[in-house]
């Protein structure tokens, strides 16, 4: 039977109108949506939106994906009115919405249409009513930041419900009731002060991390964090001393029972050390599952160097020499402080740190890095650096004031330092996910890496080279030992520098090599390990990096030989095979050629053998960044994308010449 289409030429016609009608709402119901919120909230007519221009260019939208409004920033624009449910929810793919500074009012409206909303901003405002259940309901949002309104009523304990949940700040509200148990490992920034709440915080292991600051002004919260105990706390009423009901002879009791057992705990407590002190004599050291106390304690002439491990340093568990006491033990302990002003400061103390139980992570020229998981939960990464003499202590002092100021999202922040008379230990955020060097090429236990897709890459790439922007901004600050066993891998795999600015501590007169490991991501002025590193030097090594990113081969492989004695000079012999060959690229791989060929193009320009001759990476950031942005708008599903560039060229349908 003949087609419809065939018979009636005029249907295909009627049908293509009838598809461009539906989708055309589609493309520009974000600026209708968008019109239609100004007419509700902005009487000042402070935001200049206008009909017939592309939306993407209006003021506050600050990022757009295939003609969609993914990130709406409207900030201290005098907005005011209230916020409809209706409006908001067709703009479906925001990923951020910040409001903040302004004098909306009303009832947070239900946002359940914003599936992909990531970041959510309305602190500073006049929202009024109770904590909307629909945000709860948005499985991919992070951030959450309602401060400094006057929401009322409790916080929901479907707050749980968001995995990912990375900051939460209620300050500054009406809260009541209790903090219910957040138990997310990746909730790192959370404030609740100033607000009605009452009862025992939860002892989790994601709120056993703040401290008094995130608590403060709530009269009837008691709990670890605030060093005020529950039963010191009357959250209800009580008998008078004059009632019926008290007795002052049970209360008498009751004092010297406590008293008892106070004192009767406390000499069990020192008979266990006592004990657990002969053991570890008796038994002499363990490479996992001791303490932090025996890790600072063991004796400095029996560790071990090895290759690149989780927080840098290497991943050989071996060494660490016999156990004893603290050196310093006749002079005092030493402090533990805390860094980075304006951050809430971890609860924890020293004497939590060193009851810790300790696992190797890695040993390098630095120092050893270990895993410590303290009796409340808390996990954190401890790096004790090798040599405690070097710096001098005001230096050291001076630099950990400086590295403690570094905050950014793709920088591991250093939390605090402990030093003593023969004791230096670093305290960072502990990354459970591991390296990007584990992610790439596999460990002892799980075998081989994961082959990472060019958007991958470039979003790593656009990563690091903005967190490496970020420390070369401080005049002179460098990272000194950039490779992919220093780079961690958060909750959401997004990549975090570690181990920056520690070259400093390594004594200038040690004759001690850096690892195999370190060499080949090092530029070729400083291989001399007498020499300082530079800003140039650590933009060469981000160029090793990315090739190690797009070839999937470690700088260190035995297979790089044959073509040269590092990855740079292999990829150069590589190009240099192509030119003289004068081939063409195979036909269908143009596109996956040309995508990974601007990050080829990127790192080869890092990796220049003359520093003068390498890029800032300020510029290398925006090299990249421009890639990217080419890159998706000339994606489609369709494109041949392999993984890594050493996938590209193992595709091609050529043997004697490799082709980028």
């Amino acid at each position: 039977m003949e087609p419809l289409v065939s018979r009636y030429p005029f249907l295909l016609s009627l049908l293509y109108l009838c598809v461009v009608s539906l989708l055309s709402p589609v493309r520009s119901g974000d600026a209708e949506a968008l019109l239609t919120l100004k007419s509700a909230i902005d009487p000042l007519n402070s935001l200049s939106w206008q009909q017939g221009i592309n939306v993407c260019k209006w003021q506050g939208v600050k990022e757009c994906k295939n003609g969609r409004v993914t990130k709406l920033v409207v900030e201290y624009q005098n907005l005011s009115g209230t916020l409809d449910a209706k409006i908001l929810n067709q703009l479906d793919q925001l990923r951020v919405l910040s409001f903040k500074g302004n004098s909306l009012s009303g009832q947070i409206p239900s946002l359940s249409g914003l599936v992909n909303l990531k970041s959510l901003f309305l602190q500073t405002n006049n929202f009024s009513s109770d904590f909307p259940d629909s945000i709860t309901g948005l499985h991919r949002l992070k951030v959450i930041v309602l401060a400094q309104n006057q929401i009322s009523g409790p916080i929901p304990a479907s707050l749980l419900k968001l995995s990912r949940l990375y900051v939460l700040y209620l300050e500054d509200n009406k809260f009541t009731g209790a903090i219910p148990p957040l138990n997310q490992t990746s909730l790192r920034f959370f404030n609740v002060s100033n607000n009605q709440l009452s009862g025992q915080i939860p002892v989790t292991s994601s709120l056993i991390r703040f401290n008094t600051s995130s608590f403060i002004g709530n009269l009837n919260l008691c709990g670890v964090q605030i060093q005020n105990p529950c039963n010191n706390l009357n959250l209800g009423p009580s008998p008078s001393p004059t009632s019926p009901t008290s007795k002052p002879s049970s209360n008498h009791s009751k004092i010297i029972k406590i008293v008892a057992g106070s004192v009767g705990g406390f000499m069990f407590v020192i008979i266990c050390l006592l004990l657990a002190r002969c053991f570890c004599f008796e038994n002499g050291p363990k490479k996992e599952g001791s303490s932090v106390e025996g890790v600072v304690g063991a004796e400095r002439g029996g560790e071990a160097l090895g290759g690149g491990g989780r927080g840098g340093g290497g991943m050989d568990g071996n060494g660490g020499g016999r156990q004893r006491g603290f050196s310093w033990e006749g002079e005092g302990l030493g402090s533990l402080v805390f860094l980075g002003a304006g951050d809430q400061k971890m609860c924890y103390s020293l004497e939590d740190l060193l009851k810790a139980s300790a696992e190797t992570l890695g040993r390098g020229t630095i120092g050893s890095t270990y895993k410590a998981v303290m009796e409340s939960g808390f996990i954190v990464t401890v790096k004790r650096l090798k040599d405690s003499r070097y710096p001098r202590l005001e230096d050291f002092r001076r630099h950990m004031e400086l590295l403690g100021r570094l905050r950014h999202p793709i920088l591991v922040p250093l939390r605090a330092y402990f030093q003593a008379k023969e004791e230096r230990l670093l305290v960072y955020d502990y990354f459970p996910n591991g390296s990007l060097f584990s992610l790439l090429h596999g460990t002892r236990t799980s075998g081989g890496g994961k082959p990472l897709h060019w958007t991958s890459c470039l979003k790593i790439a656009e990563d690091l080279a903005t967190g490496l922007l970020y420390i070369h901004q401080n005049p002179g600050s460098t990272h000194g030992n950039l490779k992919s066993s220093n780079v961690l891998l958060g909750p959401e795999f997004e990549s975090c520098l570690t181990d920056y600015g520690l070259t400093t501590f390594r004594n200038p007169d040690s004759l001690e090599e850096p690892s195999a490991t370190s060499l080949f991501y090092r530029a070729p002025e400083i291989r001399d390990v007498r020499k300082p590193p530079t800003q140039p030097a650590d933009v060469y090594s981000f160029g090793v990096l990315l090739l190690e990113l797009l070839t999937g081969k470690t700088p260190f492989q035995d297979l790089v030989q044959e073509h040269g004695p590092d990855i740079p000079r292999w990829v150069r012999s590589v190009r240099e095979e192509e030119t003289e060959s004068g081939d063409d690229p195979a036909s269908g791989y143009e596109a996956a050629e040309e995508k990974l060929q601007a990050l080829v193009n990127i790192a080869m320009a890092c990796v220049s053998l003359t520093p003068e001759n390498r890029p800032s990476m300020r510029d290398v950031l925006k090299m990249i960044r421009d890639a990217r942005a080419e890159a998706q708008v000339s994606s489609n599903s369709s494109d041949y994308s392999p993984g890594r560039w050493s996938d590209t060229v193992q595709s091609l349908p050529r043997e004697e010449h490799l082709t980028i």
